[in-house]
C-alpha cells in the first residue's frame, strides 16, 4: 500500500508543479487530502460529481485531474461544489489536480503524448505563457490529409478542420486545449499547420488571413493523454493498480 504523501510529494517533484507558473484557479497539486492510504488510483480529465461517483464505484482512492474543484473561481460550498467535497469526504478520495505543469512535461505531458501519438519527431518548444514554453513545434513535410488522419486515429474522434494552409505541411504546431485563440502568435512562428483543441469563432477567420490549416480536436479529447500518462507511470512506481474514468464532455 503506498502512502498519499509519499505519492504527491514525488509528483510534485517530478512535474515541476512549484515552478511552473499558472493561473490561480488550477491550484495544482492536492486540492482533497484523504486518510492518507492510496490502494487504486483514478484519472481523468475534469472532477465532477459524475466522476467522483464513478471513482466511488471503482475503489479510486485517489483521483488525479487535468481541471480541478475551482476553476470557477471562489465560491460558497453548496449546491455542485457541496456534492462534490461529500462525496469525496465520504468515499476517502484524495484529489490531486494538475494544468500547465502536465501540459508541458516532456514525458508525460499533452503535449508530448499526442505528437507521440501522431509519430512526429524533430520537435522544439515554443510558444510561451507564463514564464514557460506551451506548445510544441514540429518540422515535417506530409500531407495535410493524411495528417488529419492521423489526428483522428490518435484522439480517437472527429477532427473539425480549416484548411486555409499548404496541402504539404511543413511545420506542425502542437498546443492541447483552447489555445485557438492564439493563431495569430503561432504565426509568427511561421506554422503552416496547428492543432488544438478548440477555438474562438474568429479563429478560423484568422486562419484564412493567415493561410494557416487549423486542426480543432476538441479540448476534452487533446487532454486526455496527460493524466492517463501520468497514472500509469505513477502506477508503475508505486506498484498501485490505475485506471481512466472517461467523462467526455463533447468539447
Amino acid at each position: 500500500m503506498a502512502s498519499l504523501s509519499e505519492i504527491v510529494s514525488y509528483t510534485d517533484r517530478f512535474l515541476h508543479v512549484r515552478e511552473v507558473g499558472d493561473w490561480d484557479n488550477a491550484l495544482n497539486g492536492v486540492q482533497i487530502e484523504n486518510s492518507g492510504r492510496v490502494t487504486r488510483i483514478g484519472a481523468a480529465v475534469d472532477v465532477s460529481t459524475r466522476v467522483l461517483t464513478e471513482a466511488q464505484k471503482r475503489d479510486v482512492d485517489l483521483l488525479i485531474v487535468h481541471h480541478g474543484l475551482f476553476w470557477p473561481g471562489l465560491q460558497p460550498i453548496q449546491g455542485a461544489l457541496r456534492r462534490q467535497l461529500r462525496l469525496a469526504f465520504e468515499n476517502d478520495v484524495a484529489l490531486y489536480s494538475v494544468h500547465l505543469p502536465l501540459d508541458i512535461h516532456a514525458r508525460v505531458g499533452n503535449n508530448a503524448q499526442l505528437v507521440a501519438a501522431l509519430g512526429l519527431k524533430s520537435t522544439q518548444l515554443f510558444l510561451e505563457e507564463k514564464g514557460k514554453p506551451v506548445g510544441i513545434k514540429i518540422r515535417a513535410s506530409l500531407p495535410c490529409n493524411e495528417l488529419v488522419r492521423k489526428l483522428r486515429k490518435a484522439l480517437n474522434g472527429p477532427v473539425k478542420a480549416f484548411d486555409f494552409g499548404p496541402k504539404q505541411t511543413r511545420v506542425i504546431g502542437v498546443v492541447t486545449g483552447a489555445a485557438g485563440s492564439e493563431i495569430y502568435r503561432v504565426a509568427d512562428e511561421e506554422i503552416d499547420t496547428f492543432i488544438t483543441g478548440e477555438a474562438p469563432h474568429w479563429a478560423a477567420v484568422a486562419a484564412e488571413e493567415v493561410g494557416m490549416n487549423l486542426l480543432l480536436g476538441g479540448h476534452y479529447a487533446t487532454e486526455v493523454f496527460g493524466v492517463k500518462a501520468l497514472a500509469a507511470h505513477l502506477s508503475k512506481r508505486f506498484k498501485v493498480p490505475w485506471e481512466f474514468i472517461e467523462c467526455r464532455t463533447g468539447l
